[in-house]
């Protein structure tokens, strides 16, 4: 496959700058990818419809924490965007982050938040073009000093997708109502969809729920800026499979029952942690797995997607899954269809594969 062929018209109108009022009460397409059928719902609820008593749902249980912050260069005063990335060293307060404008920065710049400048930070090192390594200058405990940083940053919103200015609210809306691990700087947006009270009626039909971690980066929104794809190397990112997660997917594995992977980040973690049985074992590492058609998928049997932008990794994943003739039908339908919304808070699909 061909990075062109991923290609879509898509007008800017059709990302979705805003979520819907209630998470799952967005628009539900659905693909029987055996028999070509496509299905139009008006409601993501009606997702439990698809599902019966011991099919399992593997969510991933990342939580998102407020990575983008604001700052000013020593001196100049010249404004400087720091995108905390992970935490390096819990003692010393080091962290990898990006900076925009990276050209401004250099080791040994101190660079000042807040409106009173009460958190201050020094660059160390420079990891990349655009990354750094920057030391808090903070005395304090730890966690007093993780209360102080994520109250100055905001949600880390794609902005290559959501264009508005940031608001109090994105930190809630941008996070799963399961998330429990914090480590992610982008939501896994298929589980957006999930409200509490779906939860409920799924866990009440009798459907079990099996949760991984995988910390999302921003290699999920980065451009492939090569053509042949069996060249283009994903970013890693952290994940772990737990013993209980292992148990869930495959006893229903064994006893033939759906298991459906919510996003393309399920997918990547299940694929990377299944063993040469075709049955999934524990992992605690690290992950740069990258699927495009053709790919053979060892767990899964369905799979939650969002609506996604043209090129991108994400779609190609969706297409892997759920026939690539099929899922660019589907996405040719959607864009015809002007009641579907793209993006991070868009519209969903359910791709069948039995």
């Amino acid at each position: 496959m061909k990075l062109s062929q991923f290609k879509f018209k898509l007008d800017t109108d059709r990302i979705a700058q805003e979520p819907v009022t209630f998470r799952d009460e967005c628009r539900l397409m659905v693909l029987h990818t055996k028999s070509g059928v496509i299905e139009h719902r008006d409601h993501f609820y009606d997702i439990i419809d698809y599902f019966d008593d011991k099919d399992v749902f593997v969510f991933n249980d990342t939580k998102v924490f407020p990575a983008r912050m604001e700052g000013n260069k020593e001196k100049t005063g010249a404004k400087i965007e720091v995108f905390l990335l992970r935490e390096l060293n819990e003692d010393l307060r080091l962290w990898d982050v990006l900076v925009e404008p990276a050209r401004k920065i250099r080791i040994g710049n101190k660079l000042y938040f807040g409106e009173d400048e009460s958190m201050v930070a020094e660059v160390i090192d420079n990891t990349t073009s655009r990354g750094r390594t920057l030391r808090f200058l903070y005395d304090g405990p730890h966690e007093e000093f993780k209360e102080a940083l994520y109250a100055l940053g905001e949600a880390p919103l794609p902005r290559q997708m959501i264009t508005r200015p940031a608001r109090p609210e994105d930190i809630e809306d941008f996070q799963c109502v399961f998330a429990k691990n914090e480590g992610a700087v982008t939501a896994p947006v298929s589980g957006l969809h999930f409200s509490k009270n779906l939860l409920k009626r799924m866990e009440i039909k009798g459907i079990d729920m099996a949760f991984i971690t995988l910390h999302c980066g921003l290699g999920n929104f980065r451009e492939i800026d090569v053509e042949d794809l069996s060249k283009h190397k994903m970013e890693s990112e952290e994940m772990h499979v737990g013993a209980e997660a292992c148990r869930i997917v495959n006893n229903a594995k064994d006893t033939g029952r759906k298991i459906c992977a919510v996003g393309t980040t399920v997918q990547r973690a299940l694929e990377t942690a299944v063993g040469a049985d075709l049955r999934l074992k524990e992992f605690d590492g690290w992950t740069n797995k990258f699927i495009y058609p053709p790919y053979n998928f060892s767990i899964a049997t369905a799979m939650v997607a969002n609506f996604y932008m043209p090129y991108s990794t994400l779609l190609m994943i969706a297409c892997a899954f759920g026939d690539y003739d099929l899922v660019m039908k589907a996405y040719k339908e959607a864009v015809r269809d002007h009641r579907y919304r793209f993006g991070t808070y868009g519209d969903a699909m359910l791709i069948l594969n039995d």
